[in-house]
């Protein structure tokens, strides 16, 4: 499989910017994730990479060969790219093994090569080989476009939005069929989705590309954990962003006295504390106030069955509001008080000019 690197890519269409200098490196085997709000420019950055659009600057290079860049496009059809769209555009009057053999040479699709190995591959029953598409299920039409794709063994493969299209539980399925497929071959992949927990769970790493460039890459967990912004801490998860001041390894807030990350910025600062790390004690029974916990009255409670999601009002001057993830079978109720304490350390951003 191969490397890609992308720099400096730039695409506007007439007076909108949609990319403006991208940079971004796919290490030979891995899959990154690009996470993006929508209209970002992630689809136009898959089309860009495979061919579908001339750039209007930069650079692409696929496994060392340059492939866009100043008064060079190389064409689709020669970038060697295997490419799976959102809905899986399987041809409906092909069957299944018709399909998976599409893109590969007229004596492979005559002997039907490869069929039954490569949907062995994507976990789906070679007695499917026969059947037309319409007969099956959403999620196993995803997986024969990814036979598809990986047919022709390609240096690369995109996906847009695979797994969009599908139900909650269907997803979660598919998308592990997909990764454990990709993996399988050790292919080089970049996956464009909006779902935050889809980029978290496949991506060996997970770039997020913001107002025209990629504002950050990383691991799943450093991503979450430490992200560049605040900005990017709402966007790549549920975030409590509070107000607070720095130095001598805490920061004090409306949480109480934190421990601070080595290296953190001190004076004036943006706290960030993910909901998952609040933790409540209920008042009274005997339950006495844990080791620097604040008090906090519950506003509402969202109760989903495995968690819930519960909005808190501190007390004290401002009264802040907050959110906290607990188990669902710990839901607390509607005007409930309780103590708060935060497990783990708080990621701090330098407050910006005005917000001190």
């Amino acid at each position: 499989m191969a490397d890609v690197a992308v720099k400096g890519l730039r695409k506007a269409f007439g007076p909108r910017i949609v990319l403006d200098g991208v940079d971004l490196a796919i290490a030979s085997g891995s899959l990154i994730a690009l996470l993006g709000p929508s209209g970002s420019g992630k689809t136009t950055l898959l089309r860009l990479i495979c061919g579908f659009e001339h750039a209007d600057g930069g650079t692409i290079h696929i496994d060392g060969e340059l492939v866009s860049g100043p008064g060079l496009h190389v064409p689709p059809e020669r970038r060697h790219i295997g490419y799976v769209a959102q809905e899986g555009a399987l041809f409906p009057h092909l069957t299944v093994a018709e399909n998976v053999t599409f893109g590969l040479p007229r004596k492979d699709r005559l002997t039907g090569r490869r069929v039954d190995e490569l949907l062995e591959l994507v976990g789906l029953p070679t007695s499917y080989a026969r059947r037309p598409p319409q007969q099956l299920s959403g999620g196993e039409q995803q997986r024969v476009a990814l036979a598809r794709a990986l047919a022709p063994a390609p240096r690369l493969v995109l996906l847009d939005e695979p797994f969009s299209s599908l139900d909650a539980a269907l997803r979660a399925e598919t998308r592990q069929a997909v990764a454990a497929a990709l993996a399988a071959v050790g292919a080089t992949a970049l996956m464009v989705t909006h779902d935050q927990s889809e980029a978290l769970s496949m991506g060996h790493e997970v770039a997020v590309l913001w107002n025209g460039r990629i504002a950050q890459i990383a691991s799943p967990e450093l991503l979450y954990r430490q992200p560049a912004n605040p900005g990017l801490a709402r966007f790549v998860g549920e975030a409590v962003l509070l107000r607070g001041v720095a130095g001598n390894g805490h920061v004090t807030c409306g949480l109480g006295r934190l421990p601070a990350p080595p290296g953190a910025p001190e004076g004036p600062v943006d706290v960030l504390v993910r909901p998952e790390q609040i933790r409540l004690t209920a008042l009274g029974a005997g339950n006495g106030a844990p080791p620097g916990a604040v008090k906090a009255r519950v506003s509402a409670v969202d109760y989903f069955g495995h968690d819930a999601s519960v909005r808190l009002a501190l007390e004290g001057p401002g009264r802040e509001e907050l959110i906290a993830r607990v188990p669902g079978h710990r839901a607390p109720r509607p005007g409930d008080e309780v103590f708060l304490a935060v497990e783990g350390t708080a990621t701090l951003f330098r407050a910006a000019p005005g917000n001190e």
